[in-house]
């Protein structure tokens, strides 16, 4: 046969035993992500959703003062703080704990809304991204 190497329904493969370490869901082998490195595509993910949260963070300060009042300086301090940690976990998305530090971080902004009710709503806005980040790591991933 001239060209490319045509596979019938009763061909297994190699015979060396290599297509059989890969698990085939309903006679098909799993779907590869087509991404070159999958991993670091999840890690940039993650990374930029948490910096991206850092950022609305901190600009969230002034109009969340100016429109919904009462914004005092512990709950500042907590915006600040969470936005740093938000910096921090972004630039240590290699870490094995750090998606679950992450996942913690919404929790914590959500807690923030003790302060005011605006971080709640913010908590769960980037709880949602969060959720959405993590069903695609786990889907690309597997």
């Amino acid at each position: 046969m001239s060209g490319p190497e045509r596979v019938t329904a009763g061909d297994d493969g190699p015979e060396d035993g290599a297509a059989d370490s890969a698990p085939v869901l309903g006679g098909r082998p799993p779907r590869r992500s087509g991404l070159r490195n999958p991993e670091r595509a999840v890690r940039g993910l993650g990374a930029g959703t948490l910096s991206l949260e850092a950022l609305v963070l901190v600009l969230a300060i002034q109009p969340i003062r100016v429109v919904g009042g009462d914004l005092g300086g512990a709950a500042i301090g907590a915006v600040v703080a969470l936005a740093v940690a938000a910096v921090l976990l972004a630039g240590m998305m290699r870490r094995p704990w750090a998606w679950p530090a992450g996942t913690a971080l919404q929790g914590l902004l959500m807690l923030a809304g003790l302060l005011h009710w605006s971080l709640f709503v913010l908590g769960v806005v980037f709880a949602l991204v969060w959720a959405y980040a993590l069903h695609v790591r786990r889907v690309i991933l597997g």
